[in-house]
């Protein structure tokens, strides 16, 4: 039971090091989809003649400072497309980690029973422990890569439509990660890493 402890314990440091690639590409991100915000609320200032002034005289200088605008924006949004490809990347990798997981704990020749699976030696986590862990930290991932995803669809519509208060509530529901609650993260690991804190 010790030696399957351990195993599950490699699995969360795994897990840790996808969650630091997650912080990483959340900062990205969140880069990303302000560079792509400011553009698009540059574009009604953009298409209005009247701010061109005396540069009014140079003759398609409206057209190209949008189709400029509107480049940097497709390589921003280009950007953001291959940042979500790596965000769905970590969500593999967790979901792997737990199917890993269950098969650990069902694998071998002896099945365990329900009680095995909850026994605890000292402070060590049971096996339950382990498996909800993983499981916790795929679903909480899965559904923060599921909204992110949304709020970066939402951005392509809000470019076609630009409205500045609907970008900044777009904008701070991604900064805010709402469904991986940090403190409920850190327990996880608190259990399963138990020993190595007392």
């Amino acid at each position: 039971m010790e030696a399957m402890i351990k195993k599950y314990q490699q699995k969360f440091r795994k897990a840790k090091d996808e969650m630091s690639k997650w912080d990483e590409l959340q900062s990205r991100l969140i880069s990303q989809f302000r560079n792509a915000s400011s553009i698009i609320d540059r574009l009604q200032v953009i298409q209005n003649s009247k701010n061109y002034a005396s540069l009014n005289s140079v003759q398609g200088i409206e057209v190209a400072v949008l189709q400029k605008q509107m480049d940097s924006l497709q390589t921003i949004l280009l950007s953001m497309k291959n940042t979500m490809e790596e965000f769905r990347a970590v969500v593999l990798s967790l979901d792997k980690l737990q199917r890993d997981g269950k098969q650990l704990a069902q694998g071998g020749s002896n099945q365990m029973n329900r009680k095995q699976l909850q026994q605890r030696i000292g402070v060590k986590p049971s096996l339950t422990n382990c498996m909800d862990g993983l499981m916790l930290l795929h679903e909480m991932h899965l559904a923060e890569y599921l909204l992110k995803s949304s709020l970066v669809s939402a951005l392509s519509v809000l470019a076609l439509r630009p409205n500045s208060s609907d970008l900044g509530a777009v904008q701070q529901l991604l900064v805010d990660q709402p469904n991986i609650v940090k403190e409920e993260v850190q327990y996880i690991f608190d259990i399963i890493f138990a020993e190595e804190i007392c």
